[in-house]
């Protein structure tokens, strides 16, 4: 019987495996609801942003070749042909640009995934942030499944202001019900088309709560 999964590059499934490793054996890393992370398909992970440590965090137990973002400055050396081979898309400090935003629909049209933050950057105390119209955006003109994702204690194992990050803490990413497109979209005649949808799905990442029990 075929393998039902995707096909994943092996350099990717090398860094997804070892993200796992780090989590698991650093922290009390624990996740909720992978089922709502369809196998197949065009999907956005939509997350809160408060860590470095967010995009291997939201993508280390899931079976897919998730694209991420990262600041073109990075991309230089060896380092940035590296984040190049596992599919980092690389965008403009103050904003997404033209090719960052053509690199995702590229990748959604291909039926891939990519992760997002609807926040646009890291929270500086890790309470969740007022949306910004980008992520909206890219789900409305995409028709793409959205997946919320809420990531806890990933702030403060590794937030904004730190220097260094900590180690032994608890880190729990939830995974809610994935929304399609008429849940996100408001239509084309609303005069905040984007900066809704943003918001519909930010609502979605709040009211994602941590278990009280531990769940592997």
């Amino acid at each position: 019987m075929p393998d039902p999964r995707p096909s994943i590059p092996p350099l990717y499934e090398a860094v997804r495996l070892t993200a796992d490793w780090f989590f698991s054996s650093l922290y009390d890393f624990t996740t909720a609801d992978l089922k709502n992370a369809p196998p197949t398909g065009s999907v956005i992970f939509a997350a809160n942003h408060v860590s470095y440590f967010d995009p291997p965090a939201i993508g280390c137990r899931v079976y897919r070749q998730i694209h991420y973002f990262a600041r073109d400055t990075l991309f230089r050396g060896l380092f940035g042909k590296g984040l190049v081979a596992i599919g980092t898309i690389p965008v403009a400090r103050e904003n997404a640009d033209v090719g960052s935003l053509k690199a995702i629909f590229r990748s959604l049209k291909k039926e891939g995934t990519v992760a997002i933050y609807p926040e646009g950057t890291r929270s500086p105390d890790g309470q969740l942030q007022e949306p910004k119209p980008g992520a909206g955006m890219i789900a409305c003109k995409s028709r793409a499944t959205v997946v919320p994702v809420r990531l806890f204690g990933t702030f403060e194992a590794y937030g904004r202001q730190s220097k260094y990050p900590s180690f032994g803490s608890r880190i729990h990413i939830a995974y809610g019900q994935p929304m399609l497109p008429y849940e996100i979209d408001p239509g084309k005649e609303h005069p905040d088309r984007y900066l809704e949808a943003s918001r519909r799905i930010m609502e979605r990442i709040a009211a994602i709560e941590i278990p009280e029990e531990r769940i592997v």
